[in-house]
């Protein structure tokens, strides 16, 4: 059965993740990313950030938060056994740093039902406390019949 494209638009609630500098080390380690801006309190403390920053691909921590309801979306119906993450675009607009409080929320922006397949895209965007965009990911995924 086609993912019904009446569903375009459809936003999910959003997530609150405040970001701690002992989860930005952890995560620096774990991608082998040794950059003193992620680890090294004292060089960071004397960089123009002023503190701990994350890389910029930490936004998948508290984005990911957020596919999780597009997938139980009873309404939407996704064959879950069918689908396969096609494809991830990230857009970076501000650092993110120790202290900062990311929301994020999470849209269908897509939906393409081809003869065999059916592609599903998840727009999720992310601010911090001040108001101002952090970044922005698409989330595609390939459902097949």
């Amino acid at each position: 059965m086609a993912i019904e494209t009446k569903f375009i638009g459809k936003t999910y609630p959003s997530s609150t993740y405040e970001v701690g500098k002992e989860k930005i080390k952890e995560y620096a380690k774990a991608i082998k990313n040794f950059d003193p801006h992620y680890l090294d309190d004292d060089f960071a403390a004397k960089s123009k950030y002023g503190a701990i920053i994350a890389p910029p691909t930490f936004a998948v921590v508290f984005g990911a938060y957020l596919i999780e309801p597009v997938f139980n979306d009873k309404d939407l119906n996704l064959n879950m056994a069918m689908l396969v993450h096609g494809e991830q675009d990230l857009e970076f607009f501000e650092v993110v740093k120790t202290g900062d409080v990311i929301t994020t929320g999470a849209k269908i922006i897509s939906i393409q039902n081809k003869e065999k397949l059916d592609i599903i895209a998840i727009e999720v965007r992310s601010g911090n406390q001040h108001g101002r965009d952090v970044c922005r990911g698409i989330y595609t995924f390939v459902v097949r019949k």
